[in-house]
């Protein structure tokens, strides 16, 4: 009954057996691997169009270097206030880029409200040297709060960008569990709504540890591989990041464990919205879960055995506190009944 994040649990069969067989013999390095070459056509089959793929280790690399290939260091990247990038990622982005400025905006359920948008861009008009520029937007997608953008959501946030001439970023390390909730194609939620450059992740969904900068503008591609070589993340041995995201992309496999999330996540919250005293903050898309519950009825599931974080939210009281409880491809029914049975009592 772990549910503290989908990073805890482990990698899928088929992405060590991937690495297994990568490990046999030798192969160029520093990208220039077979498994390397194949990768590109693999995500320009999945995003029906030609596209830049530069695999890198963790999100935060990802995102930093995206942002950084966007947004000048007398730049400003507009994001959510609860944003990985703003929260959770100890400036990164801001040292990636040499010093460009996050701007915090409200919205609904992590998603960025586009009159705050809106009021925002008013507010930092452009040409006026005292002031950063805006050079970027960022959404999230699956947000930091387990709701997803519509196409629509996407495209109208997008094209409020464009009209100042920020680029579009997104922060794809629940991607999957987006692409599996909305049932949509990758292309219609990504550079058919406006996504000019994106964070594609697979770590939280399966993979030992892989994860990708996806370009749909060749411009924005040029100084990407410096980029990456200079902040220390162009893999020598390169062919086991590659030979992990082109086992998660085979034969559909990242979305047939996003969806098996979604679907515990679904359950779990089924289960505790039938409970007495027990207060869903919105009703989950993807495979993240935030509940207010009485203070008897956490002490019980940590008792059990239950693993689960903490999420401080308005309302909570000394009677009741919000907890975050996140499902992932090794989630079980099992583990859910039981959750469900100890909230019970």
């Amino acid at each position: 009954m772990d549910f503290t994040s989908d990073n805890a649990a482990g990698a899928a069969p088929q992405i060590l057996d991937a690495l297994a067989r990568e490990n046999d013999g030798t192969a160029a390095s520093y990208g220039a691997d077979g498994v390397t070459a194949r990768l590109s056509r693999r995500f320009a089959a999945i995003f029906e169009r030609e596209v830049a793929v530069f695999p890198v280790v963790t999100g935060t690399a990802a995102n930093a270097l995206a942002l950084a290939a966007v947004t000048p260091p007398h730049g400003a990247v507009m994001c959510h206030e609860l944003a990985h990038v703003h929260v959770d990622e100890c400036g990164a982005p801001e040292m990636f880029s040499g010093g460009a400025k996050l701007v915090p905006l409200s919205g609904p359920g992590a998603r960025i409200d586009p009159a705050a948008l809106e009021a925002a861009l008013a507010a930092l008009p452009a040409g006026i040297v005292h002031h950063v520029q805006p050079a970027a937007l960022t959404v999230t997608q699956s947000t930091e709060l387990g709701a997803v953008y519509t196409p629509d959501e996407i495209g109208a946030l997008a094209e409020i960008a464009r009209g100042r001439g920020l680029r579009v970023h997104m922060d794809g390390a629940r991607f999957a569990n987006a692409v599996a909730a909305l049932g949509l194609t990758p292309a219609e939620i990504t550079w058919k709504a406006g996504i000019e450059i994106m964070s594609f992740g697979a770590t939280k969904n399966g993979a030992l540890a892989a994860e990708a900068v996806i370009v749909f503008d060749p411009d924005l591609a040029r100084d990407l591989a410096f980029r990456r070589k200079r902040a220390g993340h162009l893999l020598s041995k390169m062919r086991f990041l590659s030979a992990q995201l082109e086992a998660y992309l085979e034969d559909g496999l990242w979305l047939a464990l996003a969806a098996h999330a979604n679907a515990m996540t679904a359950r779990l919250a089924a289960g505790l919205a039938a409970l007495p005293g027990v207060a869903l903050h919105l009703q989950p898309q993807a495979n993240e879960i935030f509940v207010r519950l009485q203070m008897e009825v956490i002490a019980r599931l940590k008792g059990g055995g239950a693993r689960f974080h903490p999420w401080p939210m308005p309302g909570d009281d000394a009677q009741a506190r919000t907890v975050r409880l996140v499902t992932s491809f090794q989630s079980q029914a099992s583990e859910i009944d039981a959750f469900l049975a100890l909230a019970r009592g």
